[in-house]
């Protein structure tokens, strides 16, 4: 059995023409019928009714799909991984990062983890908590980073790090040597607070903050790069992890307010794993040596 035989008949069951499995193929016509009788003359059944210029499946073809799709896919794997190692990789890690991960000092990281690890081919996702969860427990991700614990028994979490949360403000172009100093209720009374871009911290601050400054006006923006730009433009203020913001405060975009009266939380992310094997181990290890 030839694997080309294989994709000719999946991508005819899908197209249910064998002219335009041709033309998708870049092979004739003729090409495609001798593909398909070949593999029915190696199944021993047929897996295709023909009626004039349309084909349908026939039960057996049915029933024969799942197993071609399997096949295919480990042949496509094989392929895969020798030309991995032919690159001079010599492993692969798939990792998941969630989008405040994504926001934080994670992305330099993954460049000196790289560099560290030359024969490690990385992929990397950037996936939402109740996906992340399904990618590791198909095994379809080797370690997912996120400011949220997996909920399912069968995966585990660890603590990687933890680290302030600030106010964050617009700066507002008087030289910091004197300018008067931010004050968070001030801050708070005059400014849209921008909030919910992070999925762990904003029902009990929202409550603090209602509390104790009830007069304060909301904005939902569920994404940390996106409340950066709006701050940016003048249009809130938002609590935000310090390492998301960390590069805008050292060039001034961005200012940070003293906390006075809020007590403010803490942004956490955890390592998600299903199996815990060397490079997970070792990916985990090499961020403990920065602060996320």
């Amino acid at each position: 059995m030839e694997f080309s035989w294989l994709q000719t008949f999946l991508t005819a069951a899908q197209c249910g023409n064998f002219r335009k499995t041709a033309e998708i193929l870049f092979i004739s016509q003729p090409s495609v019928t001798v593909h398909i009788h070949n593999l029915e003359k190696e199944l021993g059944v047929r897996l295709f009714n023909r009626e004039n210029r349309k084909v349908t499946l026939t039960e057996e073809g049915k029933r024969y799909m799942a197993h071609a799709e399997r096949l295919l896919a480990v042949y496509q794997q094989g392929l895969s991984d020798l030309q991995s190692f032919s690159l001079g990789y010599t492993a692969s890690f798939s990792l998941a990062i969630s989008p405040v991960a994504a926001d934080t000092v994670l992305p330099h990281a993954l460049k000196r983890f790289m560099e560290s690890h030359p024969a490690i081919e990385l992929s990397v996702q950037v996936l939402e908590g109740k996906e992340m969860e399904d990618a590791l427990l198909h095994d379809e991700i080797d370690l997912g980073i996120s400011s949220v614990k997996a909920r399912h028994s069968a995966l585990v979490n660890e603590l990687v790090s933890t680290e302030d949360v600030r106010l964050i403000v617009p700066h507002d172009g008087i030289d910091n040597e004197i300018a008067p100093p931010l004050d968070e209720e001030d801050i708070l009374s005059k400014n849209l607070l921008i909030t919910d871009n992070h999925p762990v911290y904003w029902d009990g601050l929202k409550r603090q903050i209602k509390s104790m400054y009830p007069g304060t006006r909301y904005m939902k923006v569920s994404q940390i790069h996106i409340t950066k730009k709006f701050i940016e433009e003048g249009l809130g203020v938002s609590y935000l992890p310090l390492s998301t913001v960390r590069r805008e405060l050292l060039e001034g975009r961005l200012l940070e307010v003293p906390p006075s009266g809020i007590q403010l939380p803490e942004s956490r992310f955890y390592a998600l794993m299903k199996h815990r094997h060397r490079i997970q181990n070792d990916f985990i290890r090499f961020l403990g040596q920065y602060r996320i």
